[in-house]
Order: C-alpha cells, then structure tokens, then sequence
C-alpha cells in the first residue's frame, strides 16, 4: 500500500509530485487533494488519532461539554471548507481537517454513549453499517474507492464523508475492547498494533486488493492511536500512565506539526499530477 511515486508514461523514472504537466501536451490538469499513502501518511494518521482522543476528553472536562462540541464543530467546517477550496493537496490543510475529524469524531461518539446511553457494541454495528452503505454509494457513483482519484469535488466529499464514518466506527471499537470486554487501554492498543499488520500482509502476501487493505487499515488506525493515547493519559488506578490529557494532547500536536512541516517543505507525500483525456 505504500512506495515510490511513478508514472506510467515516464516508465521508472520518478515523477516530481507537484509539477504541472505542459497543457499543451496533455488534457486537463487535475490537481490530487489527498496525500500518498507513505510510512508518513499512517504515522501521522495515527498520531491525528490519538490527539483527537486526548484533546476531546481535555476540552469536554475543562470546559461546557456543548461549548466544547459546538466550538470543535465549528472549526471542523472551517478546516473542511478550506480543504475543499484549495486546489491541490496542501499537508497543513489537509491534516488539520484530519485532526479536526478526530476531535469532533471522537466527540459524537462519545456522547452518543455518555449521553444517549448507547451501548458501545450497538454504536459499533450501526457505524459499519453507516460506513458500508456510503462505501457503497461511493463507488456506485465514482466506479473506485481509490485514494488516489481524489479529484473532483464529489469523489472529495465521498472521502471525507468515510473519513468521518471510519473515526466514528474506530472511536466505538476502541472504546468497546477497552471498557466492554474489559481488556483496558494497553492490551487494545496491542491488539490493534497486531490487527493493523492484517490488512497489508494480505495485501503483499496474498493478493488482496489495495482499496480494501487500505480502508480495513484506516479504520483500525483510531483505536490503534487513541487506545495508547489514553493509555498514557488516565491515571495509574485504570492502568495508565498518568501523564494527563493535556500534557498527551500537547507531546502529540508537537509530533504532528514537525511531520506536516517536513512534508509541507519537502512535497514527500504529494501525488503526481493526472490527466483526464479530451472528450471530442
């Protein structure tokens, strides 16, 4: 699911990522909106993760529970709005409505517990359905799931719409091995860490189509992340580390910004540019 960036018209010499091919010589430029999926992409996908889960908790015990909703609500609109406005994938627009995801991911799913009184595993099956049905729509209207033709504004509303399900459906599974079946923070995340690997050793070792490896990893990656997250977070006497939600939330931010700046400066993520044919 990851590796160098080619071009099927260049044979095997790399493509410069953000390079405009000549108009002249090709059809309409379209510019990716999403990044390649690099080691880089799933260890700051991770990290939006487990950001999400401390910096939720954090706000939700420091301040008006539907403030802090409300205001992270907000905020997700804003960071969504300016990714759809921007013309091409920018690392520090596209990940900052990842994290704005996270949050107000986490928040919903939460509160559809906490409040609602929805059992985790009721909220878990209803997330997959959720998340089945619009995978379904998707490539019914697109014909592909594929990361990689994010360019149109319906394809990019398709992925943002399964990048909100995945965190919901993830918060849920996270939440429901590490309270319902009582396995705790730290056996989650392991488990997780092992689940992870799955989907691309079926991939490299089997055969398994890359959309689907890539989805069933994505959707993992939120447990993976908030379960060590809030490992490190909560106290000793529910088997953390104690560190607290806000000191996580900050180490995480401080990771994610050195990652978003070194691929903001060096385009190591971005894709090459495509090409749509004529229609005559």
């Amino acid at each position: 699911m990851t590796g160098p960036i080619r071009s099927s018209s260049t044979g095997d010499r790399p493509v410069d990522p953000v390079a405009r091919p000549d108009p002249a010589a090709v059809g309409r430029y379209v510019a990716a909106k999403v990044p390649a999926v690099t080691a880089a992409f799933w260890i700051i996908k991770i990290l939006t993760t487990g950001m999400g889960e401390t910096i939720s908790d954090y706000l939700v015990f420091h301040m008006d529970p539907v403030l802090a909703v409300a205001l992270t609500g907000i905020l997700l609109a804003v960071a969504l709005a300016t990714q759809f406005a921007v013309r091409r994938y920018l690392a520090g627009v596209y990940w900052f409505a990842v994290v704005m995801v996270s949050v107000f991911g986490t928040m919903v799913a939460d509160a559809i517990h906490v409040v609602l009184g929805v059992p985790y595993v009721v909220s878990v099956l209803a997330f997959a359905i959720l998340l089945t049905i619009v995978l379904m729509v998707w490539h019914r209207s697109e014909k592909t799931l594929s990361i990689h033709s994010i360019h149109t504004p319906r394809r990019e509303a398709f992925y943002w719409l399964t990048v909100v399900t995945t965190f919901a459906l993830g918060t849920a599974v996270g939440d429901m091995t590490a309270t319902t079946l009582h396995l705790g923070y730290l056996a989650s995340g392991l488990l997780f860490a092992v689940v992870i690997v799955i989907p691309w050793i079926a991939h490299a070792r089997f055969g398994f189509a890359a959309v689907p490896a890539f989805w069933a990893a994505y959707i993992v990656t939120r447990p993976l992340g908030a379960s060590f997250s809030d490992w490190a977070a909560v106290s000793h006497e529910r088997g953390g580390l104690n560190l607290g939600t806000g000191a996580v939330s900050i180490a995480l931010a401080i990771a994610i910004a050195v990652c978003v700046g070194y691929l903001a400066v060096t385009h190591a993520d971005a894709q090459p540019a495509e090409v749509e044919p004529r229609v005559h």
